[in-house]
């Protein structure tokens, strides 16, 4: 029987992220299957193949052509972009917010508010008081929620998470997971979803 939902892990400092988060929901929708958010940190999978940055600080090459095509690819979308003064800037409490918000219906909001704020607004994402101001305009508790996220459970789990993308053998972000199989990266969304609707594979 077909899948009729997909996860799609995500990292905050992750640049092509961005897009897919503010796409993944309607193409998903436009074939019936459902999102399932899962935040999980880059860090521990690029220090274990011995990297202590972004490959795209690692390799200008492949940094400036990123930063080039994050910017035809938000043409394209239609989304607002503004190449931020920090790079990669700490997601990890981002990260713990939505691990609180997760199967919650404001989660999806809340993911795409942050990438705004990160690669829109050149705001610090590591700031709770930038997280804050995100979750007061959605209508949520911020001060509750952010203590929430500094509970010991909050960073059990996001660890946990990630424990479990490395176990899946993902490797960079965005992945979209459909059972065992992997799509990696922006331009992999149409496919993932295509095949959590595909009887015969």
């Amino acid at each position: 029987m077909a899948a009729t939902s997909l996860e799609l892990w995500f990292e905050f400092a992750s640049t092509y992220s961005y897009p897919a988060a503010e796409r993944i929901e309607s193409v998903a929708a436009a074939h019936g299957v459902a999102v399932e958010w899962r935040p999980f940190l880059l860090g521990p999978i690029f220090r274990a193949q011995g990297w202590n940055d972004s490959p795209f600080n690692i390799y200008p090459l492949k940094g400036r052509y990123m930063w080039r095509d994050l910017e035809r690819l938000t043409v394209k979308y239609g989304l607002p972009f503004r190449r931020p003064t920090t790079f990669p800037r700490n997601g990890l409490l981002a990260a713990r917010v939505a691990c609180v918000a997760a199967a919650q219906p404001w989660c999806a909001d809340f993911v795409r508010r942050v990438y705004r704020a990160n690669f829109a607004d050149d705001r610090d994402i590591a700031a709770p008081e930038v997280l804050g101001d995100i979750l007061t305009d959605l209508g949520r508790p911020a001060a509750d929620i952010l203590t929430r996220a500094n509970a010991d459970d909050t960073k059990r789990r996001l660890r946990e998470q990630t424990e479990r993308a490395i176990a899946l053998g993902i490797f960079g972000a965005p992945t979209c997971a459909v059972g065992p199989e992997l799509f990696w990266g922006n331009d992999r969304l149409e496919d993932a979803v295509v095949w959590a609707r595909t009887d015969d594979r």
